[in-house]
């Protein structure tokens, strides 16, 4: 990751993170651990896009899975305890849900982070299904 990488992850960690993330625990009704592996979202020569991909890919779709199962208390309350952590990687193998997990609390998004961006929908399905099947 180069020094425009590292800048424009700073900015997003430090400018559009804590938003999103407040929104998503509002949603889900608690505080959710959430892990981000920047290093591995930063995709060289994006930079410029990350403000946008990283919500289009991991941060919108997660917002709006939890915010559908979160509608009721007994969906806050199954989100509450059935979700320990939420992880969002890039390994660079897939750039579908076909990456999305769910397995002893740890529900874990996998996707390239500059590829099918414009998905949201289908991830967000992707994710309230694993999530509504394992809670």
């Amino acid at each position: 990751m180069g020094l425009a990488e590292r800048r424009s992850v700073e900015r997003f960690k430090n400018e559009d993170y804590p938003g999103w993330k407040a929104r998503i625990d509002e949603a889900a009704g608690f505080d959710v651990p959430i892990e981000a592996s920047w290093d591995e979202l930063a995709v060289v020569d994006r930079s410029d896009r990350y403000a946008e991909d990283f919500p289009a890919v991991f941060f919108q779709p997660l917002l709006d899975a939890f915010g559908a199962i979160g509608a009721d208390d007994m969906g806050k309350d199954a989100l509450r305890e059935g979700v320990s952590k939420v992880v969002l990687r890039n390994t660079g193998e897939y750039f579908s849900p076909s990456g999305f997990t769910f397995a002893d609390g740890v529900l874990t998004l996998d996707h390239q982070s500059d590829v099918n961006t414009h998905h949201v929908e289908e991830r967000t399905k992707a994710i309230q299904a694993l999530l509504e099947a394992g809670l």
